[in-house]
């Protein structure tokens, strides 16, 4: 189970996310990630010492939603696919920025696909998400 402040609850957290996230899909799934903007480095003539001033800073955690319609199929099969999806996120959030945000969509495909081929289409779709857009012609 995910903590709650890994949660994304709110629709306008989803459709910030979806809308301004890289979108990639890989087999069954589709992910739409939002990484961190860097922060600005501090000024040099900030009066306050810099260990004062970061430590008011802290990193947002790295949050994750689940989009599964029902055109995935019945409640049943949707359950059983978001439970899957969540305990796969699960052990890949350590490996996102602090304050990435993540929404995992699934597609119809997903209720026939194995718990393995999520995992490898999931992990395909991060990677996919993360790297470099190249150039368009």
């Amino acid at each position: 189970m995910l903590a709650a402040a890994q949660r994304l609850r709110r629709s306008t957290d989803f459709a910030a996310a979806v809308r301004a996230g890289r979108r990639a899909g890989r087999g069954a799934v589709v992910v739409h990630l939002t990484l961190p903007t860097t922060p600005e480095p501090a000024t040099p003539t900030s009066p306050e010492p810099a260990r004062i001033a970061g430590a008011e800073h802290t990193s947002a955690p790295t949050r994750a939603g689940f989009v599964v319609s029902k055109a995935v199929g019945p409640a049943v099969v949707r359950n059983r696919v978001r439970r899957r999806l969540r305990h796969l996120v699960r052990e890949r959030l350590a490996g996102l920025p602090p304050g990435s945000t993540l929404v995992v969509r699934a597609l119809p495909a997903a209720a026939d696909a194995s718990y393995a081929r999520l995992g490898t289409d999931l992990d395909a779709a991060i990677a996919a998400a993360r790297a470099p857009r190249g150039r368009r012609r």
